[in-house]
C-alpha cells in the first residue's frame, strides 16, 4: 500500500506536469479545431488527425527549403487550409446536399484520413524527419528542465487560444458561427449566410489544426502516423470538455496531456494512448455530456 501511495506520489513530478502542459497545448489547438467542425458542421471528422499530420510536413518542407521556422508554419497553415477547402467542396458539401447521415460520414472521413496518410507516405518516404533548428539549451530550476521549444509551444498555443476567443466573442463572424452551432435552420432564416460560416470554420479549423503539427513536430520528430496516433488524444479532449463546446476542448486537452505523461512512471510510454481511452470510456459512462455542456 505504502509503495503504490510513493509511486502516485512520484507521479507528480513538475517535468511530467511541464511536459504534460506542453502537449496539451497541442492537443488544444487540434482538439479545437475538431470541436468546431462537429459543433458547426456535424461531422466527426477522423481524417483531422491527417491534416495536422499534413501541416507539419508542410512545414517541414518549407523550413528545410531555407525558410524560417515561423514562415514555414505560417506556409504549411495556408496549404492545410486549402487541402481542407478541397475536401469541403469535393466530399462534405455534396454529402450535406444529399443529407448524408452520421455513419456515412464518418466512413468517407476515414477513407480521407487514408487518402492523406498514404499521401504522405507516396511523396515523403516513411523516414522520421526533423526540423532544422538551432540548439538552444534547456532552461534548469532545480530538478526541472524548462526545453526552449516546449515553452514557445506552450506559449504560441496561449496566443492562438486568445485570439480564438476574441474572434468567437467580438466579431460578426464569430457570433454566426456560434448561431449556426445553436441551431443552423433558424441561423439560415435569420439572414446568416451560413456557407459563409462553413467556409470560415474550415479556415479557423486549417489554421489551428497547422499549427498544432507544426508544434507537435518543435517537441518530437514528423512522421505519417502522427495524426492518426493523436486522433483519439484528439476525441478524448473533445468530449471530456463537452462535444462541441471549444473552451471545453482545451480543458479536456489539457487534462488529457497531463494525465498521459503522468502515466508513464506507472505504465510506460506505450500505453499513453490507453490512458486517453480510459479517461474517454469513463467519461462516456459516468458523464455523457462532458464537464462542460457542450
Amino acid at each position: 500500500m505504502w509503495l503504490l501511495i510513493s509511486q502516485l506520489n512520484f507521479d507528480f513530478d513538475p517535468q511530467l506536469i511541464f511536459n504534460g502542459i506542453a502537449i496539451g497545448s497541442i492537443l488544444a489547438l487540434a482538439a479545437i479545431g475538431l470541436t468546431l467542425t462537429y459543433g458547426i458542421l456535424n461531422l466527426s471528422n477522423f481524417a483531422h488527425g491527417d491534416f495536422m499530420t499534413l501541416g507539419a510536413y508542410l512545414t517541414w518542407l518549407a523550413n528545410t527549403s531555407g525558410l524560417n521556422i515561423w514562415l514555414a508554419m505560417s506556409l504549411g497553415a495556408v496549404g492545410t487550409i486549402i487541402a481542407m477547402l478541397i475536401a469541403e467542396y469535393l466530399l462534405w458539401k455534396p454529402m450535406r446536399d444529399r443529407r448524408a447521415n452520421d455513419t456515412t460520414l464518418i466512413i468517407i472521413s476515414i477513407g480521407l484520413a487514408l487518402f492523406i496518410r498514404n499521401g504522405i507516405l507516396l511523396l515523403f518516404g516513411g523516414s522520421n524527419q526533423l526540423y532544422e533548428l538551432p540548439v538552444v539549451a534547456a532552461l534548469q530550476f532545480g530538478d526541472l528542465r524548462i526545453a526552449y521549444y516546449r515553452l514557445i509551444v506552450i506559449g504560441l498555443a496561449i496566443a492562438a487560444i486568445v485570439i480564438l476567443h476574441l474572434i468567437l466573442q467580438n466579431t460578426k463572424i464569430g457570433k454566426a458561427m456560434r448561431a449556426v452551432a445553436d441551431n443552423i435552420d433558424l441561423a439560415r432564416v435569420s439572414g446568416i449566410n451560413v456557407e459563409r460560416v462553413v467556409l470560415w470554420t474550415w479556415i479557423i479549423t486549417g489554421v489551428l489544426t497547422a499549427f498544432a503539427g507544426g508544434m507537435y513536430g518543435l517537441i518530437a520528430v514528423v512522421r505519417p502516423n502522427m495524426g492518426w496516433f493523436l486522433i483519439l488524444p484528439m476525441f478524448a479532449a473533445v468530449i471530456l470538455g463537452g462535444i462541441g463546446n471549444p473552451y471545453g476542448a482545451i480543458v479536456g486537452a489539457f487534462i488529457i496531456g497531463i494525465a498521459q505523461e503522468l502515466s508513464v512512471p506507472i505504465l510506460g510510454p506505450e500505453y499513453k494512448l490507453g490512458v486517453a481511452l480510459a479517461i474517454m470510456v469513463i467519461i462516456l459512462l459516468v458523464r455523457p455530456q462532458g464537464l462542460f455542456k457542450g
